[in-house]
């Protein structure tokens, strides 16, 4: 059996080779000569399996170690009776981290509390469930938009679209890109949605770059209609818009679910579904062995602050997204350099927050986000 896999999945090399022959590349630069007598295709977001990538193959399964699969033609591949597999769920957790941080920091940049603002999620399945409850814990009122959701389990707990831009003061979009039918997402984030926000809001997009029409956020942003933007995902990456760039708030080259324990979600997830596939008794394997961050600072000393002060301090210690924006905006040309080469980030869990006193409420609050206590 031979397997072609990205290069860039991490925790992969060795796990497969006692059972195929595998042969890593970069995921743009796979072709379909390389593919001509491969059994299975293993990538992330970058290589686009299409007809033009698959036809005349002998590719019979794709495992995308990603929680999208924009980039799958699922319906050609179904035509073809190839049999595609993603990893829904994988980097929730890195992205809701993400997402912690960013509305920190623009609370900080722009001189509010999250306590006195109300943020919409758009889209609620894993990642957007997730944040949820973070900015639940971080005190802000939130509100859930997801209609194909709403249409299947009833209105409870949804609003529409035109209740989010009516009532929220932050909205951060978790879709899936959707070109058409009954849903579509694409250019979601353009000149009519925009226009009816609560003026002054906020933008956040870490779902896909053509969700957001970037002629209309740069319009928005220089007319002064909306506040201000978060950006991880770009229409047409790597080669990123530079003006909207340095009008953002934040700009990520696309790393918002590049958490090394996301990987490793990802890289379990089609490892499983490959030996499913295959037969090969790698069912539940799991990635293992995940590093310590680069420039560990695994316990972090809040004793003394208050609470506002602590959540902030802690998520801001485990990742602060502000740093990533700084080496996008030095070196935009950068963008696939910086996502292929990301230093290991890991999420809350690996963190331990000190605490002095009795704080029950917070000592909560701080295990929900998911760090470990010591007093």
């Amino acid at each position: 059996m031979k397997i072609i896999a990205d290069k860039d999945i991490p925790f992969l090399q060795g796990v497969l080779e006692p059972y195929a022959e595998i042969i890593y590349l970069p995921g743009q630069a796979i072709s379909a000569r390389d593919l001509k007598d491969a059994d299975a295709l293993l990538t992330r977001t970058r290589t686009v399996c299409d007809r033009k990538l698959l036809e005349n193959t002998k590719v019979r399964f794709i495992g995308t170690a990603t929680i999208g699969f924009d980039h799958i033609d699922t319906d050609y591949c179904e035509s073809r009776g190839i049999v595609w597999k993603n990893a829904p769920g994988c980097n929730a957790g890195s992205v809701d981290q993400y997402l912690a941080s960013s509305l920190v920091q623009l609370a900080r940049k722009h001189g509010f509390n999250l306590r006195d603002k109300a943020l919409g999620v758009v889209g609620v399945g894993h990642v957007g469930s997730k944040v949820v409850k973070t900015a639940e814990l971080l005190g802000m009122h939130v509100y859930l938009c997801d209609p194909p959701r709403a249409e299947k389990e009833g209105l409870c707990g949804f609003i529409s679209m035109e209740g989010i831009l009516r009532e929220c003061d932050i909205i951060s979009f978790h879709v899936p890109l959707q070109r058409d039918g009954k849903h579509p997402t694409y250019h979601m984030i353009g000149h009519d949605l925009l226009e009816r926000t609560v003026r002054g809001a906020l933008i956040i997009n870490t779902s896909r770059g053509p969700v957001t029409d970037t002629s209309a956020l740069k319009t928005a942003l220089s007319t002064s209609r909306i506040l201000g933007t978060a950006l991880d995902v770009w229409e047409n990456e790597p080669a990123i818009d530079r003006e909207l760039l340095a009008m953002a708030d934040i700009a990520t080259p696309h790393i918002a679910g590049y958490s090394a324990d996301g990987k490793a979600n990802g890289t379990t997830a089609i490892v499983n579904e490959v030996s499913s596939f295959f037969a090969l008794g790698l069912n539940d394997w799991n990635a293992t062995d995940i590093p310590a961050p680069a420039q560990p600072v695994l316990e972090i000393d809040c004793r003394g602050l208050e609470e506002e002060e602590v959540l902030s301090r802690a998520i801001l210690a485990a990742y602060d997204v502000t740093k990533d924006d700084a080496k996008l905006k030095n070196d935009p040309a950068a963008f696939e350099v910086m996502r292929s080469t990301y230093p290991v980030r890991r999420e809350f869990h690996a963190y331990t927050v000190k605490l002095a006193g009795s704080w029950k409420e917070l000592e909560k609050k701080c295990r929900r986000l998911g760090f470990t206590i010591m007093k």
